[in-house]
């Protein structure tokens, strides 16, 4: 075929693909190597962050512990747009091989780690991998498969993310428990447990992704990718160590003017280049893409915050251990499976799509409001219930945000239109994320010297503190028992209570009831604080969903209108 006066061979195979005749078994073989290297990219941020304690002290570095996850966060966020824009460039195929590969040697580097510097450096690499991984698979789906098609196929991306939200602190618990496996660190298992993992991805895409791409000569935006970096990055450093360094200390004063410096620069950069451009500035005069962007970020926030601290609550308030957690989780994860199946066919078959942005952020935020009356006490079947239902709000809204943008913009443009949807939706969940954890901790002191002023937990503690003494004197307890060095502890510091849970909560397991009464109660009270600011955000969001104004479905793959636009008239 002929496309601007040259010619462009495609075989028949190709040909096909083009018009959009992939089948049904076709798609799916396509679909397993894409959710291989999208379950690389889910299962290592939870898998990590159940080992990090572990990590740390192994490399002798817990005090730099933030830097791995920065270092992972920063460069997976900066890369994803930028994937995006080079995949309409270079072809999605070639950019997912090319991020696989990234990814699977990160990993490999960092199991072979000998300091926590080091594993930052290596985690940075991983991040850059990881960028692409998952923006890049939605993206190839709507080059193979039709809007109204493509909600039932997403549910199987859902699924995927779902499934490595429960088995990251199950298999990071079990490697990091683990001591030494075939000679080697438990921990670094959780690392190398990728190269098979993207090795498999890495052949499967090879052999079935073939989704056809007619190379054009683009300019790429250096100076769109500076500034972005510029304005990004220490965005992402405050919002990872502002509650150490303090939101209004001069580091952090600092790091918001270099910021503000980089989005100035950055616009203009963007404005300059064009059609050219990272994330051009073009896609915003689409009244649905700018609405369905802000609507990312402000659930972003509200749904990052909110999810990070129930596993806290699980952990800290129940008692359960980050493996348990995993399982205590499911609630959730059945509720965002069975919500993304339902949504996802009912737009496949009457292509209505706009109802779930409508009850998703609903659903959201009835289930964030069910929490407010959370007591340290409340079973765990009412925390379930609530669960569920912020997983069916979840369920709904997180491939409808995605479809909106890229129906909302030209084929040619799906590929950044889909990056930058998931750029903002990252940014707004990685602030967050830093917003509610900070107000959790700030509220904690606080409400624990609140729970010591009781009367009723006042009285236990002194009857559980008579019992341990004269157990201790009468040498039935060893000195180092928890609740022996618990009540030492407060002898010596009594002042320190209200921090204690800031840094470590090692010192409740073991705790007799009565003496950890206090603590529970405070931290069940400072996350109903955080549940009251989730509900606030995704309660503006549900109003703004009902002024989106959705585009009806188109009924070809992008890859075919490509494929139409560029045959001969």
């Amino acid at each position: 075929m002929t496309l601007m006066g040259k010619e462009v061979f495609v075989s028949k195979k190709v040909e096909a693909a083009v018009a959009g005749q992939m089948s049904h078994r076709q798609i799916l073989l396509v679909l397993v190597g894409l959710m291989a290297g999208m379950f690389l990219s889910a299962l290592d941020q939870s898998v990590v962050s159940t080992a990090m304690r572990t990590i740390a002290d192994d490399l002798k570095g817990l005090e730099l512990q933030a830097w791995v996850t920065t270092a992972y966060l920063i460069t997976s966020t900066i890369s994803t747009p930028i994937y995006g824009k080079l995949g309409d460039i270079f072809g999605r195929r070639r950019l997912f091989l090319i991020a696989i590969i990234i990814f699977v040697l990160g990993s490999a580097l960092s199991a072979l780690s000998g300091s926590m510097l080091e594993l930052a450096g290596w985690r940075a690499l991983q991040g850059i991998g990881a960028g692409g991984l998952f923006s890049l698979a939605i993206t190839v789906l709507s080059d193979i498969v039709a809007p109204r098609e493509r909600a039932r196929y997403q549910g199987y991306f859902l699924a995927v993310f779902a499934t490595s939200s429960v088995l990251g602190p199950v298999v990071g618990g079990l490697f990091s428990d683990a001591g030494m496996l075939l000679g080697i660190a438990g921990w670094k298992w959780i690392f190398l447990i990728n190269v098979p993992i993207g090795a498999m991805a890495l052949f499967l895409v090879w052999k079935f992704l073939h989704v056809p791409h007619t190379p054009v000569k683009h300019r790429i935006d250096w100076f769109g990718a500076t500034t972005i970096i510029m304005a990004v990055v220490p965005m992402l450093l405050v919002a990872e160590n502002g509650r150490d360094w303090g939101w209004g200390s001069a580091t952090s004063i600092s790091y918001y003017v270099v910021s503000v410096v980089g989005i100035v620069a950055f616009i203009y950069a963007e404005r300059k280049a064009g059609d050219e451009a990272i994330l051009p500035l073009k896609l915003f005069k689409s009244r649905t893409f700018s609405m369905v962007t802000i609507l990312g970020v402000i659930v972003g926030v509200g749904m990052f915050g909110g999810m990070m601290t129930l596993p806290l609550l699980i952990q800290i308030v129940s008692g359960a251990t980050p493996t348990e957690s995993g399982f205590l989780m499911l609630p959730m994860v059945a509720g965002m499976m069975s919500a993304s199946i339902v949504s996802g066919q009912v737009t496949s078959k009457t292509g209505q799509y706009r109802i779930f942005m409508i009850t998703g952020t609903g659903m959201l935020t009835l289930g964030y409001v069910s929490l407010f009356g959370y007591q340290y006490d409340t079973p765990m079947w009412v925390l379930s219930i609530s669960m569920v239902i912020i997983g069916m709000g979840l369920g709904q809204l997180m491939q409808t945000l995605t479809l909106a943008a890229q129906n909302s913009v030209a084929p040619q443009d799906i590929g950044v239109a889909t990056s930058s949807s998931m750029f903002f939706r990252q940014m707004g969940g990685t602030l967050g994320v830093a917003v509610f954890i900070s107000i959790l901790f700030n509220r904690l002191p606080e409400a624990i010297k609140s729970a010591f002023e009781n009367k009723e937990v006042m009285a236990g503690m002194s009857e559980a503190a008579r019992e341990i003494t004269q157990k201790a004197l009468a040498g039935e307890l060893p000195a180092n028992d928890p609740n022996v060095v618990f009540l030492q502890n407060m002898a010596a510091n009594p002042g320190a209570l209200g921090e204690s849970l800031n840094t470590d909560s090692s010192f409740l397991t073991g705790l007799d009831p009565r003496l950890a009464r206090p603590f529970l109660m405070g931290f069940a009270e400072s996350t109903v604080t955080v549940f009251v600011a989730a509900a606030a955000v995704v309660g503006i969001a549900f109003a703004l969903s009902w002024f989106i104004k959705a585009a009806p479905l188109r009924d070809k793959s992008a890859a075919a209108e490509a494929a139409e636009a560029a045959a001969p008239h």
